[in-house]
């Protein structure tokens, strides 16, 4: 293969290519840098290339085995990931979606043997709690099933004792109980 020689008119460093214009005025030929392997820095738009010319897949001219005219080589190159077109001209290309599809199965299937087990065990925790409890814990529960912080301050407010101490233990705020004796609402019921 001949060597030709041409200056770097355009380059995109964060795609890693570009396109030489060959002294001899042809038009303009691609580079990728993988051509570039082994070189000490990134081409710069200005530099002078020396390459050889290949044709790719799809038939399109492009530069290979590159050098930069005046940049030193690193004694080793560096390793560089193949290409797409690479690894799927060497072995048997295959498609990832059925994993993505896998993975997203199994992490459905995840989330609901958690939520049935969650279920299970919380219906377990609500019926066993309740019967092995002493009598005045279940009341306890009961009356604060039955009533609700809504705002209430004074005693005036309050339709039984039950409520004014559920209101004193449970809701802030209230003014209730003047001696603090733990007893709300003594004059009233």
């Amino acid at each position: 293969m001949t060597i030709e020689k041409g200056t770097l008119v355009r380059w995109i460093n964060n795609k890693g290519f570009g396109f030489i214009k060959p002294e001899n005025g042809t038009s303009d030929i691609f580079i990728h840098i993988s051509a570039l392997a082994g070189m000490s820095r990134n081409p710069v738009i200005g530099d002078t290339i020396l390459y050889e010319l290949s044709s790719d897949i799809s038939g399109k001219i492009r530069a290979i085995n590159a050098i930069i005219e005046g940049v030193s080589r690193l004694s080793t190159p560096p390793i560089t990931r193949p290409s797409r077109r690479d690894i799927t001209k060497n072995y048997v290309s295959y498609s990832t979606k059925p994993k993505k599809r896998f993975n997203s199965l199994l992490f459905l299937f995840v989330i609901v043997i958690a939520v049935v087990l969650y279920e299970r065990f919380n219906k377990t925790i609500n019926f066993n709690i309740a019967p092995n409890l002493p009598e005045f814990q279940t009341q306890v529960i009961e009356q604060k099933e039955q009533f609700q912080c809504q705002g209430k301050v004074w005693c005036t407010e309050m339709s039984s004792p039950e409520e004014a101490l559920f209101y004193l233990n449970n809701c802030p705020g209230t003014k209730m109980d003047g001696d603090n004796d733990g007893e709300p609402c003594e004059r009233q019921f």
